[in-house]
This record gives C-alpha cells, sequence and structure tokens, in this order.
C-alpha cells in the first residue's frame, strides 16, 4: 500500500494505483474529458490537472501514479485557471453549435464549459461562451468537416476534442484500429488510419467509437426521415420490431431508469407516433433457437477436422458486427457460422410473407423497420435477403437513440401515455428471447432448449454456469445434453474474439458451440445505445436487466414453448429447417 494525502485527506492505495482513482476513494471529484475508466488515460485533455506539492508543473490525475508520501492539491486559482484556458484552447477549434447537436446535454464538453462558467445557455437554447475566447477560431471547413451523409458512422471534426477515447475503443475493445491520430502539433487530429477509407480500415459497424465519445464529433446516421415519410404515406404499411435490449434502455433518454418504461409503453409511442403495426424481436429470438439449435444438435460430432487437423465448432450468427469481421478476417470461422438469418432478418422475412399473407397486404408496400441497440443493423438490412424477389426482407434499422430522438422532437409525453400491447399474432415472447441482449444469453437461450430437445425435459432455466478460461478473456464450460457432452464458449468485444478465435485455430482449446457479440456485454452494451455522460461502461448493468425480466417477470423462459413460434411452425414451416424454414430463415454468409 502506499500513503498519500490529497487535499489534506490521508489514506493508503493500492501500488499503482493514479492521483485520480486515489481521489475517488475519497470521494473527492475530478473534472475529466478524455479519460475513460480501464480504457483511455493519455492526459491530453488537462482537464485533470492537480498540484503534487514540491513539483513545479501541474499532474494530470489520470495518469500519474500516486508515490509514497506524495501530498495532492485538486483546487487551487492555478488549478482552475489551467482548467479555464484548455477549454478555451478546445473550443478554438470546436463549433459550440449545441442547439443542433444530438449529443447536448450529455456531452462532457458542455457539462464543462458551463461548470467552469466558460459558457452559459443563450435564451435560444445555445451555449455561448461568456466572455470573448482570446484563442482564434480555426474550424475545419469543406468535405473534411463533415462526412458524407450516406454513411452509417457519421463524423463532424469541428466537434473533435482530439481525447482519442475512439483510438482507444476501437483498439482494445475490438482489436480492429481503424482511428489514429493524423498530423502533429495544432494540426493534429482523428482521422481514419493510414488515409484509408472506414471500410478499407476494417471498420464493421459496430459503433463503440460512438458511444464512447465524449461529444458529438461522432454520431450514427439518422435514418427516421424515412420512416416518417412512410408513414404518411398512405399507401404504406409501416411495421416496428423492437430488440430485447432497446425495450428496456429507451427510457435512459426519457429521463427513467433502465428498464422503467416497459415496453408496452413503447408500444403506444409508436402509435402515437403513426406506425401501424408494432411486434417483439424477442419472438424472432425464440424461432432463431428453434432453427439454430436444430442445427447445432444435427452437426454434433460431425465435424471434419481442416488440413491443421483443427475442428472448428458453430458459430452463433445474430451479431452482424461479428459476421462482418469474420468475413474480412476469419475464414476458417465464417465456414461454421450458424446459417441462421439474425432474429431480425428472420423477423422482417416472416413479416412479408406469412404476416403479409394473413393480412392480405402487398408485400412491396410494407415498410418493416427495426429499432435496435446497434448501428451494424444498419448494415445488415442492406444485405441481399429477399423473401420475395426484388422486396427486401427489411428496409431500415433505427438505433435506441434515433428512437429517442423522434419522440423527444415530435413532443410524445411518455408519462401521459396509456400502455398497449405489442399487436398479434408476433407479439409474444419468452425470458429466452429477452436474454438475447446480452452476453451469454444466446447461448443460454439455445441450451435450455437443446437440453429438452436432446431428452425430453426441461432443465432449470437458470442451471448453465460458466466460469472464466485459462486461456483468456471468454468463458466456457461443459454441458450434459442427454448422452452428449456439449463444449461451449462464450466471448463479447471482439478483442476477446480474436484471442478465442487464436486459441481455436492453435489447438489451445476445443468446443462444440461459440456465442460471439461484437460489443462489450453484447446488444446491451451497444453502440446505438443511449449515452448518460459518463465514463463507465453500461452494457452489464444493462443486461442484467435483462435476465431480470427473464426471471421474475416473464411466465415462459424456453423458446420452445413459445405458443405463437409453434404456430409458425404448425401454419407455414413444418419443422424448424424444414425446406421452407430454409429460404426463409437462413442465409449464406457473403457479401
Amino acid at each position: 500500500m502506499v500513503n498519500v494525502v490529497i487535499d489534506n485527506k490521508a489514506l493508503a492505495v493500492a501500488e499503482n494505483s493514479t492521483i485520480l482513482q486515489a481521489a475517488e476513494q475519497l470521494g473527492i471529484s475530478i473534472p475529466t474529458l478524455c479519460y475513460f475508466a480501464d480504457l483511455n488515460d493519455i492526459g491530453a485533455c488537462r482537464m485533470c490537472v492537480v498540484e503534487v506539492v514540491g513539483e513545479e508543473r501541474l499532474a494530470a490525475a489520470c495518469n500519474t501514479v500516486v508515490r509514497e508520501g506524495m501530498e495532492v492539491i485538486t483546487s487551487s486559482d492555478a488549478i482552475t485557471e489551467a482548467r479555464i484556458t484548455a477549454l478555451r484552447l478546445l473550443l478554438s477549434q470546436h463549433d459550440l453549435n449545441c442547439a443542433y447537436c444530438n449529443r447536448s446535454e450529455t456531452c462532457k464538453l458542455q457539462s464543462l464549459l458551463l461548470e467552469y462558467g466558460v459558457a452559459q445557455w443563450d435564451d435560444w437554447g445555445n451555449v455561448v461562451e461568456v466572455t470573448p475566447n482570446p484563442y482564434a477560431k480555426q474550424l475545419v471547413k469543406g468535405r473534411r468537416a463533415k462526412w458524407p451523409s450516406d454513411i452509417i458512422v457519421q463524423r463532424d471534426t469541428n466537434k473533435c476534442v482530439k481525447c482519442g477515447r475512439c483510438i482507444a475503443a476501437c483498439d482494445k475493445l475490438e482489436n480492429i484500429g481503424v482511428w489514429s491520430f493524423v498530423g502533429s502539433g495544432a494540426f493534429s487530429n482523428v482521422g481514419v488510419a493510414d488515409g484509408l477509407s472506414m471500410r478499407d480500415a476494417g471498420c464493421v459497424g459496430c459503433g463503440q467509437c460512438i458511444t464512447h465519445c465524449p461529444t458529438g464529433a461522432l454520431t450514427e446516421r439518422d435514418d427516421v426521415e424515412a420512416l416518417k415519410a412512410a408513414i404518411a404515406d398512405p399507401e404504406i404499411t409501416t411495421v416496428v420490431q423492437i430488440a430485447p435490449a432497446t425495450r428496456t434502455s429507451w427510457g435512459v433518454g426519457l429521463g427513467a431508469e433502465d428498464g422503467e418504461l416497459g415496453v408496452e409503453t413503447m408500444v403506444a409511442a409508436l402509435k402515437q407516433l403513426g406506425v401501424d403495426y408494432v411486434f417483439d424481436t424477442s419472438l424472432a429470438a425464440d424461432l432463431t433457437i428453434m432453427e439454430e439449435g436444430t442445427e447445432l444438435l444435427s452437426g454434433l460430432g460431425a465435424g471434419v477436422p481442416d488440413e491443421h487437423g483443427i475442428t472448428w465448432p458453430m458459430f452463433t450468427s445474430c451479431c452482424p458486427a461479428w459476421v462482418r469481421r469474420a468475413k474480412d478476417c476469419h475464414p476458417d470461422a465464417l465456414a461454421h457460422l450458424s446459417s441462421a438469418k439474425s432474429p431480425m432478418m428472420m423477423l422482417g422475412a416472416v413479416i412479408k410473407t406469412w404476416f403479409a399473407e394473413k393480412q392480405q397486404l402487398d408485400p412491396a408496400k410494407i415498410y418493416s423497420v427495426a429499432l435496435m441497440p446497434c448501428t451494424a443493423k444498419k448494415h445488415e438490412v442492406k444485405l441481399p435477403m429477399e423473401a420475395n424477389p426484388g422486396i427486401p426482407d427489411m428496409d431500415g434499422s433505427l438505433t435506441t437513440r434515433e428512437l429517442i430522438r423522434w419522440v423527444h422532437s415530435s413532443g410524445v409525453d411518455v408519462s401521459s401515455l396509456e400502455p398497449l400491447p405489442l399487436d398479434n399474432p408476433l407479439g409474444e415472447y419468452t425470458g429466452a428471447g429477452v436474454i438475447f441482449g446480452t452476453t451469454g444469453g444466446v447461448m443460454e437461450a439455445a441450451l435450455r432448449t437443446a437440453y429438452f430437445v436432446a431428452t425430453g425435459q426441461l432443465p432449470p432455466p437458470d442451471g448453465f454456469e460458466f466460469a472464466v478460461s485459462e486461456h483468456g478473456g471468454w468463458v466456457e464450460a461443459t454441458f450434459e445434453l442427454g448422452e452428449t457432452a456439449v463444449r461451449c464458449a462464450v466471448a463479447h468485444g471482439l478483442s476477446n474474439a480474436e484471442a478465442l478465435l487464436d486459441a481455436i485455430g492453435t489447438g489451445a482449446v476445443e468446443y462444440d458451440f461459440v456465442e460471439i457479440m461484437a460489443c462489450p456485454s453484447g446488444c446491451a452494451g451497444g453502440g446505438g445505445q443511449p449515452i448518460d455522460g459518463s465514463e463507465a461502461e453500461l452494457g452489464l448493468e444493462r443486461g442484467n436487466t435483462l435476465r431480470m425480466l427473464d426471471k421474475t417477470k416473464l411466465p415462459l423462459r424456453y423458446s420452445h414453448e413459445n405458443p405463437q413460434v409453434k404456430m409458425l411452425y404448425e401454419e407455414y414451416f413444418g419443422e424448424p429447417c424444414s425446406e421452407r424454414a430454409h429460404h426463409l430463415l437462413h442465409t449464406v454468409h457473403v457479401d
């Protein structure tokens, strides 16, 4: 332990602790901008500077390690002046157009400007500087300022504070490295590595750079207007499906706690906005389990070793960012992806075939949109999946944030809405479908039903426990499904997935079934989720909300017990992996 004194308060902290970490233990708040816990601590913004007694220069609290006997002062005139100077320097390259920025009121820079009196709100809802900035404006102009509007990840250079959090997120969480610092000195900025396009640099559209950005420099393409246009067209029937992770997190951006605003309130909001039908993607997650589980059981023990003697497992295929990464870099894994479409795409196919027939609707006049916690879904809806020739299965995908902005801008008061049920006959779901939205949920849901199919008995729904692998940052376990042992692994974050794939490829580990999600904690930590301005990962907490719903709120917890899934097989598909099911619910994973 190391003994330090911070603001005249003594404490002992673990070796290698930073001043910022030590201050947090004392409840002393030090402002930060570029810092993000366990991810980025480069000290570039200079907002966390403090005085260390006996040292001439101010020190960055986020990356200065405490020493025995160190005395620290976190608030003084010199510190305040340094922080204000840092903010004014940032403003010299920032457009301060808060009234039109998606991150207004969740922007870290904005909150610091207001806290230190550098800026204030005006009567028009904008933030303006209190006094003239002594540093001249140096805004970027032309095509370098904003990217083309069709790109999924949007960048506004004049909102970037050069904190490096996007770089760290892409490097450390996803092991891709799309972003890097370019230029030098006053002309230093953040850009795509090696001057490449986003796609050529390996971007999979996961959106983690967006959720880790402290300002509005990075956002997703907004596709709400296309849905609004469809709603306004009397010839078009609009259908919206709600993802498991969106159903609980959407209230966060509307003044509620995670999980506080139920899916029925969201249905009421969407109906007020003019949507015709609202279904739940959780039902399609149950459908996915029937297809993927059947695929798993039929393939157990049938794997053939490759030329290196490696027998590859079956991988889940519901995460589009993971599928894109497999296409880019992992042909061995790509060949063993489940052929099952993602729940979103399955439901899209069902809506434009079975549902259209039931309701006597022209599939070409159905506009089908998903509300997703994911930015990569915007790419997935454009893949060539057509149950009806020339008619895409899905027409669009909106993030949870886009839904929140739409509700806000339309003046819908969610607190006054009378909850409405999901529309039938595609609105019933199980707890197994809901936990698809968190890491390990797809695996657990599949095992619940696979166990029943193999043994004829229901397993305890919470009886599938995993342990951290000794080989790396993923969890693993072996389960007995009747007379067959199934070796399973679960990884979230593509950095962990890369390590897992390396271990499989070298023969260090062997599995039969592997779940991979690109985002930390799975969809609950997705790149389209609400941003609250904090410096912490929220996916695990949001995922636990989904698990709570499964355990305490839903009467059905096994996908094969979903009565509407049973009805779909009886009326339309026949049985899992039938010829019609393969045509509508499965795909070939090629670009």
